[in-house]
C-alpha cells in the first residue's frame, strides 16, 4: 500500500493541472490520472532512482508472488510522449515483473517535471521498511537541499511528525564512527538519539565505545547525558601550568578539534616538543580503519 507521502502527490488537484499540460502536447487519448495495462517495453527507467542496488532473494520473492497473484499494487509513470513513459515509482515491482515474464504492467499515469520525479522517487524510497536511520537521514537531507522543502513540508509528505524528521536529519551531525555504526545496525536508533544532545564530539565518541564495549542501555546513556547537563563548568584559575601554555599549543588544540570533527573519530597530537611528536588515530574496528586509510589516502 501506497504511504501517505507518495498518496498526497498523486491528488485530484494535480490530475487535472496534468490533463491540461497533456492537452497541451496533443495527448488528449492518454488516459492521465488513471490506472492501465501498459507494455513494460514502453517504460524507460528513472534516471532519478535513489536506489542503485536490489537484493536478488527479495526480487525473486516478490517475482514469485507476482506470478501466484499478480500485481496489487501499480506503478507509477509519467507521459514522456504518446507511448513513452519513464518510472517514477515501482522499480522492484518492475524488475518482478520482467523476472516472471510479464509483456505489460498496471501503471498510474501522470505528469511530472524533473523535480517532482526526484521528488516522488526519494519520498518512496524513504518509505520503505528495510532502510537504516542513516539511508533515512540523507533521504530527507536531499528532499531538502534537491527538492527545496522544510522540514514541515517533508513531515507532511512522508507521515511523520516534524519533530521525528529533526531527529533523523541532527544524526548527520554525529561523527563518522558513529553513523558507520547506524549503518552497519551496530547501534540502535535510541542510542543515537540520546547521543545527538551532546555538543562534544569527543564525549559522544567516548560515550559511543562504552555502549559497544560495555553495553549500556539506552537509558543509561540518557542518564549519563543528563548528568552531563548538570556539570556546571568550572572557573579555571591561572596556575603555573596555564601561565606556560604557548600560542603553539594553543593552536594544536585548535588542530586537534578539527581532525577529529573531520575524520568522525578521537585524534591526538602529541606534542614532544615545539619540533617533533606523533597523531594519534583512535579507531573501533577493521571497517572503521578502512575507512580512515582511505580518507587519508
Amino acid at each position: 500500500m501506497l504511504g501517505k507521502g507518495l498518496s498526497a502527490l498523486l491528488t485530484d488537484a494535480n490530475i487535472h493541472s496534468e490533463e491540461a499540460i497533456v492537452s497541451k502536447q496533443n495527448a488528449d487519448s492518454v488516459d492521465i490520472g488513471s490506472v492501465r495495462e501498459i507494455p513494460i517495453s514502453s517504460i524507460e527507467p528513472n534516471p532519478y532512482q535513489p536506489r542503485q542496488q536490489f537484493e536478488e532473494d527479495a526480487l525473486e520473492e516478490l517475482a514469485e508472488s507476482i506470478k501466484a497473484q499478480g500485481i496489487i499494487q501499480p506503478i507509477t509513470v509519467r507521459l514522456l510522449q504518446k507511448g513513452r513513459y519513464q518510472l517514477i515509482a515501482g522499480e522492484r515491482r518492475l524488475q518482478a515483473s520482467k523476472i516472471v515474464g510479464l509483456d505489460s504492467i498496471p501503471a498510474y499515469i501522470r505528469v511530472a517535471n524533473d523535480e517532482q520525479m526526484l521528488e516522488m522517487a526519494l519520498i518512496e524510497n524513504i518509505q520503505r521498511e528495510d532502510l537504516n536511520p542513516i539511508e533515512v537521514a540523507f533521504g530527507y537531507q536531499r528532499l531538502m537541499n534537491e527538492c527545496k522543502l522544510i522540514i514541515e513540508d517533508i513531515g507532511r509528505k512522508v507521515g511523520k511528525k516534524r519533530s521525528t524528521v529533526n531527529n533523523y536529519l541532527r544524526l548527520l551531525k554525529l561523527p563518522i564512527s558513529i553513523q558507520t555504526a547506524l549503518r552497519e545496525e551496530k547501534l540502535s536508533m535510541g542510542h543515537a538519539r540520546a547521543l545527538i544532545t551532546i555538543d562534544n564530539p569527543l564525549t559522544q565518541i567516548a560515550i559511543f565505545q562504552d555502549i559497544v564495549d560495555k553495553g549500556i542501555s539506552v537509558r543509561q546513556v540518557e542518564e549519563e547525558v543528563r548528568n552531563i547537563g548538570q556539570i556546571k563548568p568550572k572557573i579555571v584559575t591561572p596556575t603555573k601550568t596555564n601561565a606556560k601554555t604557548t600560542p603553539f599549543q594553543i593552536q594544536l588544540r585548535e588542530v586537534q578539534k578539527q581532525l577529529t570533527s573531520k575524520y568522525g573519530t578521537k585524534v591526538q597530537i602529541i606534542n614532544q616538543d615545539d619540533e617533533k611528536g606523533e597523531v594519534k588515530f583512535t579507531y573501533y574496528s577493521n571497517e572503521e580503519l578502512n575507512r580512515l586509510i582511505k580518507l587519508l589516502e
